[in-house]
C-alpha cells in the first residue's frame, strides 16, 4: 500500500486533471482563387503526420509565419492568447511567453516567464496582465518545485496580477486566491467605470481546504458552498494589489442535470480493445462504478511524477514508483469518485461551474459556457451578473466557450466533447457532436438555429473538437475563425444562422500518426489584420486572409482598418469601422455576391466611388453627395434593403470625412 502522502497527492492531481480542459501541399479550388466551391477531394484528408514535418493543407489563407516555442517552453503545453499593442501574450502550463508581433512575418520573443500553474489563461488591460492558476502544484513564488503538502500557504489557486509597464520584465504585484482556483477567467472593462476592471472566475478544480483558505466550503447543500457559483474580482487599476472578490453570484440556481448522449459505437468498441491491450501490456487500469477504464497517459504521468516527488526523488520514475502507483491506484480512483460525489447534492444536480464566460459590455450581455448548459447573462451591473436564459442540448457534451456576433443578435457556443483530448472529427462521428451551436437572441431569450462542425474528417490519432475562436471584423457579415485542435483552423461565415459555411482553412497531419497525443490549435484569433494561432506543441502561427469567392479584397481591407489597442477574446469588444472607400466597396461586393442590388446600379456606384476618390475639395463632395442621394433612392427597390442602407451610410461618412477618407 502506498503511503497516505502519495495517495493524497495523487488524488489531488487526478481531480485537477479530470476537470481540465515542413513539407506543404496547398489546397486550391478547381475553379480558381475566386471560386466558392471547396476543394475536392479535401486536401486535409490523409495528410502525412509528424511534429516538425507534417504535411499541410491551406485554402483561402496565407501562412505568414511559424515560430517554435522558446527553449524554456519547448516541452510544455501552450494555451490561450491575449494581445496588447504590438505584443501577443501566449499562456502555457509552464507560465507565459510574450511575442513582439510588430512584424507578423518574424515574431520575436520579448520574454519567457516561467511560472507553472496550469493552464495560465491570460488577459491584459493597460499595464496589467492577469494569469489564471489552478494546478495544485502552482506556487505563489512561481517556483518549479511544486507544492508537496496537501495544505500549504505556498500554493496559488486563483489569479496572478503582473505589472507589464516594462513588458520584458513583468512584476507580480498582486494575487487573488479562490476556493476552486481559476481554470479560465474573463476580463470585463465597464464603460461606466474607468477606475476598475472586473474579472469573472471559472474554477474547475475541487474545493480547497478551509485550513488553506478560510471560507472555502465544499458541502454542496451548505448555503456558503464554493460550488454552484462563480467569483467576481474587482481590480482597482491604480492599486492592483488591492484586488479582491466582491461577489460570488449563484447563476446556476435551480438548474437540473441536462440531457446527455452516449458514446459513439466505435468508441465503445475501441474502449474494449484498449482495455484488453492495457491489461496485456501492464497498463494502468482503474475501476469506476464497477466499470474498468484505462487511465489516460497524461494522468498516469502526473501521478508518477507525484510519486517521485513524494519520495524526494528527481528524474524519470523507477519500476518501484510504478509498482507503488499500481498498488495505490484503486484507493486513488475510489477517493476521486467519492470526492466528486461529495460535491453534488444529488444525481439530478446541474453544473457547479462554468468553463468559460464571454463578456460583451457594449450590449450588457455575457455568454456562459457552463458544462451542461449555455447561459445568457445580464452583466449591466458588473459585480452582480444575473442569469436571464439557459439552453441545454442532448447533442452537446461539454459547453466550452461562447462568441456573440458584433450586433449582439446571435451567440455561438462550442462543445468540447472529450475535453479536447479525444478524436471527435472522424468520418463516423455525428456532425452534431463536438460542434458549435448557433442561437439567435430575441427579447433576451435564445432560439437554436443550427450546428457548425469542421467538415473535413480527421483520423483517430488527432484530437479534434470545437475550441477557441473569434470574430473577424468583416463589415455587414458574421465571420469567425476557430481552432479545432489537430483539426486545424477553420474560418466560417454564420451570417445566415441556419446555414453556416466554411470559407477558409489550414490543417496539418497528425502530430504522431501512430498514436493519439494532445496537440494542435488551442486558439486562433484575429488581431489587427492577422490571425494568430496558439499551437499547443509547435508554437505561434500567423495567417492572413486571401481574397476569394467568399471574401473580397475590399472586405479584407475594411477588416484590416479596424485597429484595437488590446484584445481579450473573452472580453468581447464592439467593432466599428473607419469611413473608408474600402468600407463602401466592401458593401458593394456583398450586394453583388448576394444579388441584393441591380448589377447596373452596382457598377455605376463603383464608378462614382472611383471618380470621387480621384477628386478633391468641392468636386469630391459633389460626387459623394450625389451618390448618397442615388443610393437612398435605390433602397426601396433593392433585394437587400438593409445592406443598401449600410452602403449609403458608409458613403455619407465619406462626405463628412472626405479629407480623411483613405483606402
Amino acid at each position: 500500500m502506498a503511503s497516505p502522502k502519495i495517495a493524497s497527492l495523487s488524488l489531488a492531481v487526478v481531480l485537477a486533471l479530470l476537470t481540465a480542459c515542413a513539407h506543404s501541399t496547398s489546397g486550391a479550388s478547381s475553379g480558381g482563387a475566386r471560386s466558392t466551391a471547396a476543394p475536392k477531394p479535401d486536401p486535409r484528408v490523409g495528410l502525412r503526420g509528424g511534429k516538425t514535418d507534417a504535411a499541410e493543407a491551406v485554402w483561402n489563407l496565407r501562412v505568414v509565419s511559424k515560430t517554435p516555442p522558446s527553449q524554456q517552453f519547448a516541452d510544455g503545453i501552450n494555451s490561450d492568447l491575449a494581445f496588447t499593442g504590438h505584443y501577443a501574450i501566449q499562456g502555457s502550463f509552464n507560465g507565459y511567453q510574450v511575442w513582439d508581433i510588430g512584424n507578423p512575418s518574424r515574431p520575436s520573443l520579448e520574454t519567457a516567464y516561467v511560472c507553472p500553474g496550469s493552464q495560465s489563461d491570460v488577459s491584459v488591460y493597460q499595464n496589467l496582465l492577469f494569469v489564471s492558476g489552478e494546478n495544485l502544484a502552482a506556487r505563489l513564488d512561481c517556483g518549479p518545485q511544486g507544492v508537496n503538502d496537501t495544505v500549504s500557504t505556498e500554493r496559488l489557486r486563483g489569479i496572478r496580477i503582473f505589472d507589464i509597464s516594462d513588458i520584458a520584465h513583468p512584476k507580480n504585484v498582486g494575487n487573488v486566491q479562490t476556493c476552486r482556483g481559476s481554470h479560465t477567467h474573463s476580463l470585463l472593462v465597464d464603460p461606466k467605470d474607468r477606475e476598475n476592471v472586473y474579472i469573472y472566475i471559472s474554477g474547475q478544480a475541487p474545493v480547497r481546504s478551509p485550513a488553506e483558505l478560510a471560507g472555502c466550503v465544499s458541502a454542496p447543500k451548505d448555503p456558503n458552498s464554493a460550488l454552484f457559483r462563480i467569483e467576481v474580482i474587482k481590480v482597482p487599476l491604480a492599486h492592483p494589489d488591492q484586488a479582491r472578490i466582491v461577489s460570488s453570484p449563484r447563476i446556476f440556481h435551480d438548474l437540473v442535470a441536462p440531457p446527455r448522449h452516449g458514446d459513439a459505437p466505435e468508441d465503445s468498441v475501441a474502449a474494449v480493445k484498449e482495455l484488453a491491450e492495457a491489461k496485456a501490456h501492464g497498463g494502468f487500469v482503474g475501476t469506476s462504478h464497477g466499470k474498468e477504464e484505462v487511465m489516460h497517459p497524461m494522468w498516469v504521468a502526473q501521478l508518477l511524477d507525484s510519486v517521485v516527488r513524494a519520495r524526494g526523488g528527481t528524474g524519470d520514475p523507477t519500476g518501484a514508483d510504478s509498482a507503488a502507483l499500481r498498488q495505490a491506484l484503486p484507493e486513488i480512483v475510489a477517493g476521486a469518485i467519492k470526492a466528486h460525489e461529495a460535491q453534488m447534492p444529488d444525481s439530478n444536480a446541474g453544473p457547479t461551474q462554468c468553463h468559460d464566460i464571454t463578456l460583451y459590455p457594449e450590449i450588457g450581455l455575457g455568454g456562459g459556457a457552463c458544462a451542461g448548459y449555455g447561459l445568457l447573462l445580464d452583466i449591466r451591473d458588473p459585480a452582480n451578473p444575473q442569469r436571464i436564459a439557459a439552453a441545454s442540448d442532448s447533442n452537446f457534451s461539454y459547453w466550452h466557450s461562447a462568441t456573440f456576433n458584433n450586433a449582439g443578435s446571435k451567440v455561438l457556443f462550442s462543445d468540447e466533447w472529450g475535453g479536447g483530448m479525444q478524436p471527435k472529427c472522424r468520418r463516423t462521428d455525428k456532425p452534431q457532436w463536438g460542434a458549435d451551436a448557433v442561437f439567435t437572441i430575441n427579447s433576451r431569450t435564445m432560439q437554436f438555429q443550427s450546428y457548425y462542425k469542421l467538415p473535413a474528417p480527421q483520423t483517430s490519432e488527432e484530437n479534434c473538437v470545437a475550441h477557441n475562436g473569434s470574430l473577424i471584423p468583416i463589415p455587414g457579415r458574421d465571420v469567425m475563425v476557430q481552432a479545432w485542435y489537430q483539426g486545424g483552423v477553420s474560418v466560417f461565415d454564420w451570417t445566415d444562422p441556419k446555414h453556416p459555411k466554411e470559407i477558409a482553412f489550414f490543417d496539418r497531419g497528425p502530430y504522431d500518426p501512430a498514436k493519439l497525443e494532445l496537440g494542435g490549435y488551442w486558439s486562433t484569433y484575429w488581431y489587427n489584420g492577422y490571425i494568430y494561432g496558439s499551437e499547443i506543441l509547435r508554437g505561434l502561427d500567423v495567417f492572413e486572409l486571401k481574397p476569394s469567392g467568399f471574401i473580397s479584397q475590399n472586405e479584407i481591407d475594411a477588416a484590416k482598418s479596424v485597429h484595437l489597442d488590446y484584445f481579450n477574446t473573452q472580453g468581447q469588444v464592439k467593432f466599428t469601422w473607419p469611413k473608408t472607400y474600402s468600407l463602401a466597396r466592401a458593401y458593394l461586393d456583398q450586394l453583388e455576391r448576394s444579388n441584393g442590388m441591380d448589377a447596373g446600379k452596382i457598377a455605376a456606384a463603383r464608378e462614382e466611388l472611383a471618380r470621387a476618390e480621384k477628386a478633391s475639395g468641392a468636386k469630391q463632395q459633389e460626387v459623394l453627395t450625389r451618390l448618397v442621394e442615388r443610393l437612398e433612392a435605390d433602397v426601396a427597390g433593392a433585394g437587400d434593403t438593409a445592406k443598401v442602407r449600410m452602403l449609403a451610410q458608409a458613403v455619407r461618412g465619406l462626405t463628412a470625412e472626405r479629407g480623411l477618407a483613405q483606402r
